[in-house]
């Protein structure tokens, strides 16, 4: 296990089996090595504790929310090519660059957005806008998670995003979470609340069926996405979603992911697996950044 040590500091730079309906048997595939630009496995986490003042109790879960976001700001500089990502916190982070770039304190910055909502308020807030086709490799990516375990992987795509986000956060070099202490949990599926599919319209009731058979052993339900008119929600990218809702955590993630992967129809899982660089956690006792 790996161990933790406390630091102070006053600033922050730095896809059971291949499963078939006609299958019977699980197969566990291995988890892919750590890509090149990730520190390796291997390396101790770290948690760091920082110094600015301890936010009063008072404090709503949205605050918590800011003062994370901010504190990931600080990995910003001048220049960066950046994914932008989608969802309330990650709106911190896009209203705060907005903010240092009108000052003049940040210059010459690209955004990649990962949605088209995120596209919208970046453009309001004059930040530059370009695709990944243009810039397959980003300096920094910057967004918000769901559920994050203590080997820093993450559920994302509650807020419907996760294809973009994941494609986005994948071809950047650094990935800087920030969430607030409520999303830790001690396994991914572990909060009870949903991990999202997205799949094709096509007989999706089909994959909601088999994915739900995949992971009686946790007890989940599957359930279709619906919007507020009661309608199935619909992606940027024109697919429905399937939440998955989970008694007990995953017991292999790195192989769920794999499994969830190779169903025919399926287009992208929200497990997002050693992607993070780091986690920004806001909590009742103040930011902390834990890292491996």
């Amino acid at each position: 296990m790996a161990t933790l040590s406390f630091l102070c500091s006053s600033s922050l730079k730095s896809s059971s089996s291949l499963l078939h309906h006609k299958a019977t048997n699980r197969l566990i595939l291995r988890t892919p090595p750590p890509r090149t630009l990730r520190t390796p496995s291997h390396t101790p986490q770290s948690i760091k504790a920082f110094s600015s003042p301890s936010p009063s109790p008072t404090l709503t879960q949205d605050d918590l929310k800011k003062l994370a976001a901010h504190k990931a700001v600080e990995y910003v500089s001048s220049g960066m090519v950046l994914g932008l990502g989608t969802g309330s916190t990650a709106a911190f982070v896009v209203a705060k660059i907005g903010e240092l770039l009108s000052s003049g304190e940040l210059k010459n910055i690209i955004g990649i957005p990962t949605s088209k909502r995120t596209a919208e308020q970046a453009s309001s807030l004059g930040i530059p806008l370009s695709v990944l086709d243009d810039h397959p490799i980003l300096d920094l990516a910057i967004d918000g998670a769901d559920e994050v375990d203590p080997e820093l992987n993450l559920v994302k795509g509650r807020g419907g995003a996760l294809l973009r986000e994941k494609m986005v956060e994948a071809a950047s070099s650094k990935f800087v979470v920030v969430v607030d202490e409520t999303k830790l949990v001690t396994g991914l599926g572990g909060s009870g609340l949903a991990m999202p599919v997205e799949v094709v319209q096509f007989c999706w009731k089909y994959n909601l069926i088999r994915l739900q058979e995949l992971f009686k052993e946790e007890g989940c339900e599957a359930k279709l996405r619906l919007d507020g008119n009661g309608k199935p929600y619909v992606t940027d990218n024109s697919n429905y979603i399937v939440d998955l809702y989970f008694e007990s955590p995953i017991k292999d993630s790195g192989a769920a992911g794999k499994e969830i992967s190779a169903f025919e129809g399926v287009v992208e899982h929200g497990l997002f697996l050693d992607m993070a660089t780091a986690v920004i956690i806001a909590g009742k006792e103040g930011v902390s950044l834990k890292s491996k």
